[in-house]
């Protein structure tokens, strides 16, 4: 499914991301589109492994124990 959404950049922003579009001989809203999906990605990334220190933490003493 497709959802259209409307964005507001600043003028420095619009500047910087058809610059970015030209260098990469695409469009402003592929630009977009990559930004989004490398932040969703980083931010997956982010997510688990704060989960992973969290469950480490929580079962340290457990997980000596059983060495």
């Amino acid at each position: 499914m497709s959802m259209g959404m409307n964005v507001s950049f600043r003028d420095d922003q619009m500047v910087a991301l058809r610059r970015c579009a030209d260098r990469d001989g695409s469009g402003v809203h592929d630009v977009v589109l990559l930004a989004v999906d490398e932040y969703l990605g980083t931010a997956h990334r982010t997510m688990v492994r704060q989960t992973a220190q969290e469950q480490a933490a929580k079962w340290r003493e457990l997980m000596d124990r059983l060495k």
